[in-house]
């Protein structure tokens, strides 16, 4: 599948790692270093502009490695980006750890993965059908 992709940053275009990737690194598209203090988030640029076709969403997910070593995540993970979305792609990043973190120009700081999702109608009814989990909520499944 082609996406049309803007590419306004000074850095290569986001690829797949290996062959059986899901996900795109994402780098930092910034000016100077951005300072993120324990509990802070920022919003920060990556300097791309995508058109996905209908029926598809770029997910916003976290890198394992950064989260690992740093403490560094996505804060609304997964975030998405709709097929009607034409903005900048920015990540919301958050410093979970108690240690200050510097992001630099060209960072990875996050990776993409698209993804098909469906569109539904709501069929309203008065009753669900039973099912052997039924209204079982948090921990139900589990085993003592």
């Amino acid at each position: 599948m082609q996406v049309k992709l803007v590419n306004t940053s000074k850095h290569e275009t986001p690829s797949y790692a290996t062959a059986l990737a899901a996900g795109m690194d994402l780098r930092a598209n910034i000016s100077e270093a951005i300072e993120l203090k324990p509990l802070e988030r920022k919003l920060i640029p990556t300097g791309l502009f995508m058109e996905l076709p209908a029926g598809y969403e770029a997910q916003i997910r976290p890198r394992s490695g950064l989260a690992f070593k740093n403490g560094i995540t996505v804060l609304n993970s997964p975030g998405t980006i709709d097929a009607d979305y034409r903005g900048e792609i920015k990540v919301l990043l958050v410093n979970l750890s108690d240690a200050t973190f510097i992001i630099n120009d060209g960072e990875r700081i996050a990776q993409m993965v698209i993804a098909k999702h469906e569109t539904i109608t709501w069929l309203l009814t008065d009753s669900l059908e039973e099912s052997e989990r039924n209204a079982g909520g948090f921990g139900s499944t589990g085993k003592h």
